[in-house]
């Protein structure tokens, strides 16, 4: 054992537990305070710190809490739930409304943007409703998790594998490979969330949806402005990649172009800024230079090799990709992975997307979107513990593991 280890174990303990005496302990409390731990013990270095931090991911997703806090101040969110969900006349309708609305998003807008932008919005319809919260936030993580695994642009790691990995054709590779094991996946989700929230379903009354109305027209046209840009963005990057042209547009510049309107534009900008998810930035930079000085240490490593396996198989890198994705999160994961895939078929880099994203569905640090709706519920008045995410997502994480080997299996033949 060293001290790294040490202090990431102590603090899943912390993430697991939450409180210390009377002391209630948040997510972002936890990690950062591992992250000081160890950089006060010289486990790592102030520069490798530094460097472990990934900033492209931090200005996205500063970009993104701006688009995000000026649909919900504006109440131009809601206002668009009420026209989308007002069809949805029972909670069933509405939990797979939910469901298959956010992982087909997710798969278009990342799962990271659907995190921020769907957790207010889940949790709106729920109180509405007079609904289970933390069905409808479970219902969003599963979701937007296993939406993202189809698509080269649904998450981070997948973008690192369609850009670094050389295929040909990366939206037709994954939808080809992983939408029909997707499309099961989500079906079992609905299956499983039903059934353990069968109660919840048994006494829910017809809905009833509620007009809404924009708090803010002003900024609601700023944010309807935001939103056109990220998603028009967002095409104009599919058909890029899809051209495999030698224009790139980073998803941070993506987010930080969408965020311009509301900050340039509205005289709000300062309250906007103050409201800003800050502790959940806190959480991302603590976690890159925690993991990355466990990562350090070469114990994981070790480990591995100890194993003697074939680490190139499909069994192996689900395997891996998924319980490694637990510890120092499924994006370096999947840098470090994928320089040992150089002669890998699309099979390995579709076993390492699914992997490495399904790892979202076990708990609560398996995936960076988890910790965001955690975060931003916690805003709202809600929110979702490490148990209660646990008991519904390890059974089904490993049924949605099954059916992904399963599927790979016979689209590409016995590995």
């Amino acid at each position: 054992m060293n001290l790294s280890l040490i202090v990431l174990i102590a603090v899943f303990i912390l993430i697991a537990l939450r409180k210390i005496g009377r002391f209630t302990i948040k997510i972002w409390q936890a990690v950062a305070g591992g992250a000081v731990v160890v950089l006060a013990a010289g486990e790592i270095s102030w520069r490798d710190a530094l460097t472990a931090i990934d900033f492209d991911v931090m200005l996205f997703l500063l970009g993104m809490f701006a688009v995000g806090q000026t649909l919900v101040l504006s109440g131009y969110l809601y206002y668009l739930a009420y026209r989308l969900f007002n069809r949805f006349k029972s909670a069933q309708q509405l939990l797979m409304g939910i469901l298959f609305g956010a992982a087909f998003s997710s798969a278009l807008l990342m799962n990271d943007t659907l995190a921020i932008i769907g957790t207010p919005l889940v949790l709106r319809l729920a109180r509405e409703h007079g609904l289970n919260s933390k069905l409808f936030l479970l219902t969003l993580a599963y979701a937007i998790t296993l939406g993202s695994v189809m698509s080269p642009i649904g998450n981070p790691q997948n973008l690192l594998i369609a850009t670094h990995a050389g295929l040909a054709a990366p939206f037709q590779t994954f939808f080809e490979a992983l939408a029909v094991p997707t499309l099961l996946n989500l079906a079992v989700t609905y299956l499983i969330l039903r059934w353990v929230y069968r109660a919840q379903f048994r006494t829910a009354l017809p809905l009833v949806h509620n007009p809404v109305e924009l708090l803010d027209p002003k900024l609601a046209r700023l944010a309807r402005l935001s939103l056109c840009l990220l998603i028009g963005l967002i095409i104009v990057k599919i058909i890029l990649v899809s051209l495999r042209s030698p224009i790139q547009i980073n998803l941070s510049h993506i987010a930080l172009i969408a965020a311009l309107p509301p900050i340039l534009l509205s005289p709000a900008r300062l309250s906007l800024l103050k409201s800003l998810d800050w502790a959940t930035l806190v959480f991302f930079a603590a976690l890159f230079v925690l993991t990355a000085s466990v990562w350090q240490t070469g114990i994981m490593q070790r480990q591995v090799d100890a194993l003697a396996i074939d680490l190139t198989s499909v069994p192996a890198i689900m395997l891996l990709s998924t319980s490694l994705s637990q510890l120092i999160s499924n994006v370096p994961l999947v840098a470090l992975y994928l320089p040992m895939l150089t002669h890998g078929d699309s099979a390995s880099l579709m076993a390492l997307a699914a992997g490495s994203t399904i790892a979202g569905n076990f708990l609560i640090l398996g995936a960076a979107s988890n910790v965001i709706i955690i975060q931003h519920a916690e805003k709202h008045g809600a929110t979702l513990g490490f148990f209660e995410f646990a008991r519904v997502g390890i059974p089904l994480g490993f049924i949605n593991l099954l059916i992904y080997w399963v599927w790979l299996r016979y689209w590409y033949g016995p590995a």
